[in-house]
């Protein structure tokens, strides 16, 4: 049994003479102790997904268990149990400004029902925990954007729960504390053994953090699979579109133009290997057996939970026949893009 499952699961709002759906009949299974992303662009509906999960968004249509338990049936004080074991993360942070980090957190400790007196013990370990220990007297003022954030996620866990539900966690943090936050958040996942479902439309978050994620566009989850899967193979149009954002290798301009100037046209091609292997044979071989040049233009490699995905620009020059031919070699054994050179 999966500790979280949505089936059919679908949300409609009504808008004036017409009706909205957000969500579309979307299931899924999340096990316990996953990093488990939902991934897509802005209105997508990924925020109202997610806020089924914890009952704060009511399905239309269909079910959402938790450890097994369909939260739709369940009465308001029978979620609200189920809602302590549930931790959220908030994309704007959502601190108290008033209050200090120690009165923040001691808040989601008095609402949770934790002893008063047991409180600065357990605020103090929570802030250990995040890298905030001295910060406890602090205002979120006087706090950084990753700061606050590393508050709200102590604030998530306060009362100890099972499920981490993160909405847009690193969405408003400049890109190397957002890396912190992701790093913390695994270290935390490690550590506790707590299920993380995290949502985001940053791809660069999604290759760095999750185990498994779904890709969703306008309410209807399009793929899902382990993410090294969806990188290195993506199915969808919306998979492939995010995907190439950040795996795309754009040839600059200035190369484009220095290409058309010599006397040999020829062909650009962008190659595409996953795992170990290396393409240098490969090109090496197709070159020899196709009697083309091959000239590297640039390549990089990412890694995705400790797999390889590598991308390579060529260019191909020779006889027109030589260059379809090794083209079509190419084709055979790696996923390739081409352009023509001008």
């Amino acid at each position: 049994m999966s500790q979280i499952e949505l089936t059919n699961v679908s949300v409609l709002f009504k808008a004036k003479n017409r009706t909205i759906s957000a969500v579309n009949d979307v299931s899924l299974a999340i096990e316990a102790g996953e990093i488990y992303g939902i991934v897509g662009l802005s209105g997508a509906g990924k925020s109202t997904l997610v806020r089924t999960i914890n009952g704060l968004q009511k399905p239309s249509t269909g079910l959402v268990k938790i450890n097994g338990i369909d939260i739709t049936s369940l009465t308001k004080q029978k979620l609200k149990q189920v809602r302590q074991k549930i931790g959220f993360i908030f994309q704007n942070f959502n601190l108290i400004s008033n209050r200090t980090v120690g009165q923040n957190i001691a808040f989601a400790l008095t609402a949770g029902g934790y002893p008063e007196k047991e409180q600065p013990a357990k605020i103090n370990e929570l802030l250990s925990l995040v890298g905030l220990a001295d910060r406890v007297d602090n205002y979120p003022n006087q706090l950084s954007g990753g700061q606050k954030q590393r508050v709200g996620i102590a604030r998530a866990l306060a009362n100890e729960p099972e499920i981490l539900l993160c909405d847009e966690a690193t969405s408003a943090l400049d890109v190397a504390t957002a890396e912190e936050i992701v790093n913390l958040l695994k270290d935390i996942n490690k550590r506790l053994k707590i299920t993380i479902v995290f949502i985001t439309h940053q791809m660069e978050v999604a290759k760095k953090l999750f185990n498994r994620m779904a890709v969703m566009d306008n309410g209807v989850v399009v793929e899902t699979g382990k993410t090294y899967e969806i990188f290195a193979n993506p199915q969808s149009p919306m998979a492939k579109k995010l995907v190439n954002h950040v795996l795309a290798v754009a040839i600059p301009s200035e190369i484009k133009q220095q290409l058309a100037l010599q006397a040999t046209q020829g062909q650009i091609l962008t190659l595409k290997y996953h795992g170990e292997d290396s393409l240098h044979p490969l090109i090496t071989a197709i070159a020899r057996e196709t009697n083309v040049d091959i000239s590297i233009l640039q390549g990089h490699i990412e890694f995705i939970e400790a797999r390889a995905i590598g991308i390579l620009s060529i260019y191909i020059t020779g006889e027109t026949l030589a260059i379809k031919k090794a083209i079509a070699a190419f084709n055979s054994q790696v996923t390739t893009s081409a352009e023509v050179g001008e």
